[in-house]
């Protein structure tokens, strides 16, 4: 069984820390992390992940920004995005649906339904 490659990009980075060592209880992930977005979309094109984990609110370049270079890129344009955010407001929800994310999650969120969020994610994928 392939191992599932997670890219969380978040600048809380005890929050990612968490959710790595979370979802790396499960021996089948390996999960990187990024604290800001162009560090994530450099990650992403070097680590090839089977999906990405990001935040809206972080400094210099937001997760919707984040998101639109990813799917603009050719290397990235095919990885599952799903926006984990504090912001529960439909703007942003719908701003995400329009640059193409996977779904949209809100936190506090536990381990738990998250990594039964990416796994409903990456079986409609065929992952």
């Amino acid at each position: 069984m392939h191992k599932v490659k997670i890219l969380i990009i978040d600048d809380e980075e005890n929050f990612c820390k968490l959710v790595k060592m979370n979802l790396e209880l499960d021996r089948n992930y390996i999960v990187e992390i990024a604290i800001d977005g162009k560090k994530g979309i450099d990650l992403a094109k070097k680590f090839k992940p089977n999906a990405i984990i990001l935040d809206i609110m972080m400094p210099k370049m937001s997760g919707f920004e984040v998101l639109g270079k990813l799917k603009k890129d050719s290397k990235t344009i095919a990885i599952p995005v799903i926006m984990l955010s504090a912001k529960e407001d439909m703007d942003s929800q719908f701003k995400a649906a329009q640059l193409y994310d996977e779904l949209y999650l809100v936190k506090p969120i536990d381990a738990h339904t998250l990594k039964g969020k990416i796994e409903e994610v990456l079986s409609r994928r065929g992952n």
